[in-house]
């Protein structure tokens, strides 16, 4: 049946099925398509939805570039649409939904951290404020007033302590005066003689609601793209999970990595928060980033990736941290985050699900090619979580086939033993489809991918000097041989990737945790639960066993031996070791703090000694 102006799910599903058709004239088709749906109403939030986020994918993938000023006029004039429905009174909790947040015309709300609070009350004061509605009924929040606010407000205590049904909007607005409420808070837990850590914390504790107005606003979903300096448009198909071999692409020479300026740096910081807050997601990395080591890759067919660390105040105690994100077409469609100690990095890799369908499996083999740029590392492990524990959207997605047929290996042998009769099922029934209660299971333990060549620090391509330095290529593991199936199915061509006999690596049972509780629990049998005690006592130690004086040390440098030291002081007889072995681990810890955190982490992998105690302390 050919599409009718009546029937705009119709026209949509076209269009859905249209956007994603390469390598014939289906430009003149969507345009076609693009140019009967700007004239319906569109009344159903759902169907309003489902135009905006193929016009997103639109913009990323553009099949001509006729298409490109047609949908962009499309999105920067979307907000209409919204507020008409608004108008009509429309049930408006469609745009609430996680994945459909963020569009322009839509109001949002959720309870944001002190960073996120400042930066947002800055970005758009206008547009956001406290969603008292939501707040005053909370009794946890009661408590947490009655705690914080009198810090900023005098005599509350003769309110909060004793009485009953207290008046918390009069006090406040008895003592902001003129100011709005939310500029005026985040003002007082500025003015609190606390470390910045504690006062996010005490005004974490207040789970405030805040809520903004999108409007017509650039940092929309709608309208958060940026025209690139070249478009890439797709003539011919998109570029398939099966065509993808990650071992080919990492044995690719390094990207080119661009270090930018503080000042380009920090807009590309401006940029990653305004994604994330449209979308209800908020990571560490992204809120605390550093804008003086943000570096730049373009990596060919649209793609820009960005990368960067944390200030040294903000720096996790023992492994180093990247973010990034990706731009396609100059539309943000991803955001990743690696840690890592040594050799070893955890990557998580989020792909919006607008873009889901479009090369993720290629985008995501050159994040991994950035990452090993930048880290050196020779072993990737996939969170948990990334492959569906405690998430049932990677369930649904089969999101460990994904990385299972890029030559992702189970981290624990029952898991590998399971896998490998669930690919065999597959191999004997194209049909066959892993049941969720499998997938779960697979679930429970990290995912690895291993580079069988020896590390090689040259092959980093470091944040502080991205434009020098000799490139190598990698060796990965010509055993690790990719099969041919789309995420979470099967195809008659599948061939599982093939394992090696002693299927296991150093790094599958260590864990950052591992290594945390059992310090704790030397502390508990030790130190009577004492911290101070043990952190005053470890430092002391490795002071004394690396012959090493910290006197002129600064802050940060102070702070990362103390942290260093509640592990290096349960390696045995750290005294032994040869002078080269002590000055190389003074190095490390010295270089915790350093501008930049990846000189750090590449100098772990050059201490044998060091890796060797992390794995035999950290591991199961």
């Amino acid at each position: 049946m050919p599409p009718t102006f009546s029937d705009p799910s119709q026209v949509l599903t076209q269009l859905e099925a249209a956007r994603n058709s390469f390598g014939g004239t289906y430009a003149a088709p969507i345009n076609k398509l693009l140019n009967q749906l700007s004239k319906l109403q569109l009344d159903n939030p759902r169907h309003l939805i489902r135009f905006h986020e193929s016009l997103l994918f639109l913009r990323a993938f553009p099949h001509s570039p006729s298409l490109v000023p047609r949908v962009e006029n499309l999105l920067n004039r979307f907000h209409q649409r919204v507020e008409k429905l608004r108008v009509a009174v429309a049930d408006m909790s469609p745009f609430d939904d996680f994945d459909a947040s963020g569009i322009a015309g839509t109001t949002m709300q959720d309870t944001l951290s002190f960073d996120v609070a400042q930066w947002l009350a800055r970005r758009i004061p206008r547009n956001v404020e406290i969603a008292w509605d939501e707040y005053w009924d909370d009794p946890q929040a009661e408590r947490a007033r009655a705690s914080a606010w009198p810090r900023f407000i005098p005599l509350l205590e003769e309110d909060a302590d004793v009485e009953a049904n207290i008046p918390w909007q009069r006090w406040l607005d008895s003592a902001r005066g003129r100011q709005a409420p939310l500029p005026w808070l985040l003002s007082c837990f500025h003015r609190i003689q606390l470390p910045a850590r504690q006062q996010a914390d005490l005004y974490d504790s207040l789970h405030l609601p805040i809520r903004w107005r999108l409007e017509n606003l650039k940092l929309s979903r709608t309208r958060n793209w940026t025209r690139p300096r070249r478009f890439y448009f797709h003539t011919a198909p998109l570029i398939q999970r099966s065509e993808v071999s990650l071992s080919q692409e990492l044995a690719k020479p390094a990207p080119k990595l661009e270090k930018l300026s503080t000042a380009a740096g920090e807009s590309v910081l401006e940029s990653i928060r305004e994604v994330m807050v449209v979308r209800y997601r908020e990571l560490y990395g992204t809120t605390l980033g550093d804008p003086r080591t943000v570096v730049r890759a373009n990596l060919g067919r649209g793609v820009v990736m960005h990368f960067w660390g944390l200030p040294p105040a903000r720096r996790l105690p023992l492994r180093a941290y990247l973010a990034g994100f990706t731009l396609k077409n100059g539309v943000p469609i991803n955001y990743v985050e690696a840690i890592g100690l040594c050799e070893w990095i955890e990557v998580g890799f989020n792909t919006f699900y607008t873009f889901r369908q479009g090369e993720t499996a290629w985008i995501y083999a050159q994040a991994l090619r950035c990452l090993r740029a930048l880290t050196a590392a020779k072993c990737f492990s996939i969170y948990p979580y990334q492959i569906g524990q405690n998430n049932d959207e990677a369930i649904d997605s089969g999101a460990f086939w994904f990385y299972r047929k890029l030559g992702f290996r189970p981290g624990r042998p029952d898991l590998q033993k399971l896998c490998e009769r669930e690919e065999k099922k597959i191999a004997v029934n194209p049909k066959y489809r892993t049941p969720p209660r499998t997938l779960k299971r697979l679930a429970e333990a990290h995912m690895f991918y291993e580079m069988c060549g020896q590390a090689d620090s040259a092959f980093a391509s470091r944040m502080d000097q991205p434009r020098g330095g000799e490139r190598m290529q990698p060796t990965a593991c010509p055993e690790r041989a990719e099969g041919a199936q789309a995420v979470g199915g099967a195809s008659p061509q599948y061939q599982a990737p093939k394992g090696r006999k002693n299927n296991s690596g150093p790094w599958d049972t260590f864990s950052i945790r591992n290594l945390g509780l059992l310090i704790n629990r030397h502390m508990s049998q030790q130190f009577d639960g004492d911290s101070p005690k043990i952190r005053h006592s470890s430092t002391n130690a490795v002071t004394r066993a690396l012959k090493l004086n910290p006197a002129h040390w600064t802050p940060p440098q102070k702070q990362a031996l103390e942290n260093w030291s509640l592990v290096l002081a349960l390696i045995p007889n750290l005294s032994s070791g040869t002078p080269a072995e002590k000055n190389q681990l003074i190095k490390i810890i010295r270089a915790k703090s350093a501008p930049n955190e990846m000189p750090y982490l590449r100098q772990t992998q050059r201490h044998p000694r060091l890796r060797a105690e992390l794995l035999r302390l950290g591991s199961k």
